[in-house]
Formats: C-alpha cells, sequence, structure tokens
C-alpha cells in the first residue's frame, strides 16, 4: 500500500525535537492492558513512544511504513522495529496485549487499521491512539507561534491534521471505550530547541519545499526579544489527547 510520506525527509530531525511523553501515560496503559507481554506500536516513527513502552512491557513490536523512520529510530533491546504498514502487518492472530498509535493515527486509513487491531489483539486487548495539541510555553511566546501555526504555514497542513486539532473526539473508536487521565508532556527547551522542533512539523516541511525558504528563521528573529538569551531553557507543555478501549 502507498502512504503520504511526510517525515522522511526529517527523520533525524524528528528523533532529536520531537518531545517525549510522560512515563505516567505508559504507566497507565501497563494498568489497564490484560498483561505486560506484548505491545504493538504502530506508526512509531522513530520510536518515542515505543522506548515508554518498553520500560513497561516485556516486547514491543515498533512498526512504521517508512524505511528512513525506522532507520533513525532509538535502539533498544526491548524493542523490535519493522517496516510495514500499519494497516496490514505481519504479526500473528492474537499475539499483543496493547495496540498504540501515537502521534499518527491521523495518518492512517483507520477502518482498516481498527481491523488490524482487533485481529492481533489477545481477549480484553487494549487499544490506545493519542496525539498532543499546541504547544504551549507563556502568552507571548505562544501567542507568536501560534499564528505562525495558523497564518505562515497553515496553508500548509495535510487535511489529517484537523483530527489532531479536534483532540480525535470527532472519530469514530469502535472499541468498549473508556477514560483516560489528562496527561500533559513537559520538556525544557532552548530558542533553537523550539526551532528544531517546528521544523518538524509537516507544514513546515511543505511551505519550504514550495517556496525554497525556510519560514522558521523569521519565526526565531521574531521570538528572540520576547525569549530572552537564546539558551534560556523554558519549559514547553503539550497536552495529550487520548482515546482508548478495549476489544469486545
Amino acid at each position: 500500500m502507498s502512504f503520504a510520506d511526510h517525515f522522511s525527509g526529517v527523520s533525524a530531525a524528528y528523533a532529536a525535537f520531537r518531545p517525549r511523553y510522560p512515563d505516567a501515560l505508559f504507566e497507565f496503559l501497563s494498568q489497564v492492558a490484560p498483561a505486560r507481554d506484548d505491545v504493538w506500536d504502530a506508526g512509531t516513527g522513530s520510536g518515542q513512544a515505543a522506548v515508554g513502552l518498553a520500560r513497561h512491557f516485556k516486547r514491543v513490536i515498533a512498526t512504521d511504513a517508512s524505511a528512513n523512520q525506522i532507520e533513525h529510530a532509538t535502539r533498544d533491546p526491548r524493542i523490535q522495529y519493522r517496516v510495514c504498514p500499519a494497516e496490514a502487518c505481519d504479526l500473528g492472530d492474537a499475539s499483543m496485549d496493547l495496540v498504540t498509535a501515537a502521534q499518527a493515527l491521523h495518518w492512517f486509513d483507520r477502518p482498516r487499521f481498527w481491523t488490524e487491531a482487533r485481529r492481533i489483539l489477545r481477549p480484553n486487548g487494549v487499544v490506545a491512539v493519542w496525539t498532543y495539541v499546541m504547544l504551549q510555553i507563556a502568552p507571548p511566546i505562544d501567542k507568536i507561534v501560534y499564528r505562525f501555526y495558523k497564518d505562515v504555514v497553515g496553508p500548509y497542513w495535510p487535511p489529517e491534521r484537523r483530527i489532531t486539532e479536534e483532540r480525535y473526539q470527532t472519530i469514530e473508536f469502535p472499541f468498549a471505550e473508556f477514560t483516560a487521565p489528562n496527561f500533559v508532556i513537559e520538556q525544557a527547551m532552548t530558542l533553537d530547541d523550539l526551532a528544531g522542533y517546528v521544523r518538524t512539523w509537516s507544514a513546515t516541511r511543505a511551505y519550504l519545499k514550495r517556496h525554497g525558504e525556510d519560514p522558521v528563521e523569521r519565526l526565531v528573529t521574531e521570538l528572540a526579544p520576547v525569549w530572552g538569551d537564546p539558551q534560556q531553557s523554558r519549559l514547553g507543555r503539550w497536552p495529550v489527547a487520548m482515546r482508548v478501549g478495549r476489544i469486545e
């Protein structure tokens, strides 16, 4: 199956600058899964979620349709990385306790992925999909970053982005759903880190491809007076929106 690969060209930066999920999120999943044995992390990218899952489960199968992303993924002896699409992977029937998709579901053919998740989950198995929403640092900074997000690169977001803005609340979720806690990613970042993160956005990449210039340079210039010393670390916060449920 072909897929829209928005990230291969930026895999190393993705691994370096994308935020890391709080351990409390993985602890929660280990508590609700029927066992702590086998997890499938679909659309793993460079393995941010897979690494967190590996701290709580014996074996993580982490897959991505992009060989380039897998090449840059964080290695861990408990993680097996494979290149395959989320909608059709070579995992055995009833072989997993938990299926996860972190900041990836919006790129999938969802009905086919739901079918695949149902096929490979063991009885009482759990599906958890989550996304994080707009970065928050401090109101004067957030205002500038949001204006960049909406007005500068806004026209270049793929249409799939819409369901992340809606916090996955508008999609179908054909499982016995239960409530997840409210998780927040928190990460210290310098101005360079912020620039590196914004450069991994698919819309920023599309803008660069279209115009041949990096729009983040202007963003950094605009942020510099309100940020202060560019090496000063500030706390970035990304609220997490999760849908979680069991197969029935």
